[in-house]
């Protein structure tokens, strides 16, 4: 269905579209609290709203992209993510932003199905993610340096995520069709190694509750713990995702050639005490410190989650429902972040968190290893395929 030997530049721009908003959830649910009548609690219910909505599109459409076709599927999500997007940033009535993030994010969650079910059809899923994740953290630190020079209110993140969308939606015309020898992906064997899936997904689950319960607060961190400005907050955000870059760039340069266990397992270790730093912060050197190390590994561990899923099912399926798994954690992140810290405070909230962690992490490196240990069979993508055409394009 995708080519194999190019870098398919539609899925990886769609990715990063799809992408963006939990990449900058942190100045929305910020800017929903300071610029509407909503509490922080409040807010970041309005976020994980958001993100659950755009968890149940993966659900939903997970097996439905052969049948309804990549195009069509990412025109619709792209225009629900301007209109849904675009309405929230202009409306100031509570009712009206809440009903445009769900309908964006109902946008994005299908932006990210259609994306990754075509990532898994690569040849090497792993670097394609790597390539998206380095488009949505370059897009989001340009987003965080520039949102806090255009003035106050809870519009500029919003507007941001739909303006991408609708800069994407032109590349959507070299996305396959649907076709009458495409078969449904509900048709053919069940899912495969469905044990090791299942724990995959319900792990990440867990371990996306974990990060964004932080990275749903961090600018609450930086602002009233460490008694940051928002500009200051804003460019150690930017200066992180660009660590993230770093990352990616060196996962994506040594790919699989040290297995998944080692950066699943370790990274997750080394990420947890990074959120116990960061959580604790009360200045700029230990904020910073704890935000960048944190966001240097988290995208770097997700690739290595995510092209584990892709290996699970050729077909994308795994990839698309652990993705989706991890969506309902991240949406679930900022009201459970906003609840634990005003229960506890921020440092109590990080510790809590960096335990869960250390606990997910132990499933996750076990079927790492496992997978490892049982190479599964690679299914050869037919180079003559109509469909793979579009994808054609410079070569990476």
């Amino acid at each position: 269905m995708f080519a194999p030997r190019t870098t398919p530049w539609p899925l990886v721009a769609l990715f990063a579209a799809g992408y963006l908003a939990p990449y900058l959830l942190p100045t929305t649910v910020g800017r929903l609290d300071a610029g509407l009548p909503l509490t922080a609690t409040q807010a970041g219910a309005v976020g994980s709203a958001l993100l659950l909505s755009s968890a149940s599109a993966g659900f939903l459409l997970a097996s439905r992209v052969e049948r309804i076709g990549a195009r069509a599927l990412a025109r619709v999500g792209l225009t629900l993510a301007v209109l849904g997007y675009g309405t929230a940033a202009l409306s100031h009535a509570v009712p009206a932003v809440v009903l445009g993030a769900l309908v964006g994010g109902f946008g994005s969650g299908t932006a990210t199905t259609v994306a990754a079910t075509g990532i898994a059809a690569q040849p090497d899923p792993h670097r394609t993610t790597t390539v998206g994740l380095l488009g949505v953290s370059a897009l989001a630190g340009a987003v965080y340096l520039t949102v806090p020079h255009l003035g106050a209110g809870h519009g500029q993140p919003l507007a941001a995520i739909a303006l991408t969308a609708l800069a994407v939606w032109p590349l959507t015309g070299r996305l396959p069709q649907r076709t009458a020898t495409q078969r449904s992906a509900l048709d053919g064997p069940r899912l495969p190694h469905f044990r090791s899936g299942l724990i995959l997904a319900l792990s990440l689950l867990c371990w996306s509750l974990a990060q964004n319960s932080l990275w749903g607060v961090s600018s609450r961190i930086g602002l009233a713990q460490a008694h940051l400005s928002e500009a200051t907050v804003g460019a150690v955000f930017a200066v992180a995702l660009g660590a993230g870059l770093l990352g990616l760039t060196v996962a994506g340069a040594v790919g699989p050639r040290f297995g998944r266990a080692v950066p699943v397992g370790a990274g997750t270790g080394v990420i947890a005490g990074c959120i116990v730093l960061s959580a604790s912060a009360t200045d700029l050197q230990s904020f910073a410190t704890g935000e960048i190390a944190w966001n240097l590994l988290y995208p770097v561990v997700l690739s290595y989650v995510i092209g584990l899923a892709a290996s699970l099912d050729t077909r994308g399926r795994w990839a698309v429902l652990v993705g989706s798994a991890s969506s309902l954690g991240t949406a679930a992140g900022p009201l459970a972040g906003s609840v634990l810290a005003a229960q506890a405070g921020f440092a109590a909230m990080g510790a809590v968190l960096a335990a869960g962690l250390l606990l997910i992490a132990v499933p996750m490196t076990a079927i790492a290893l496992r997978v490892s240990k049982s190479p599964l069979p690679v299914v050869e993508i037919p180079v003559e395929a109509p469909a793979a055409s579009p994808y054609d394009t410079t070569a990476a």
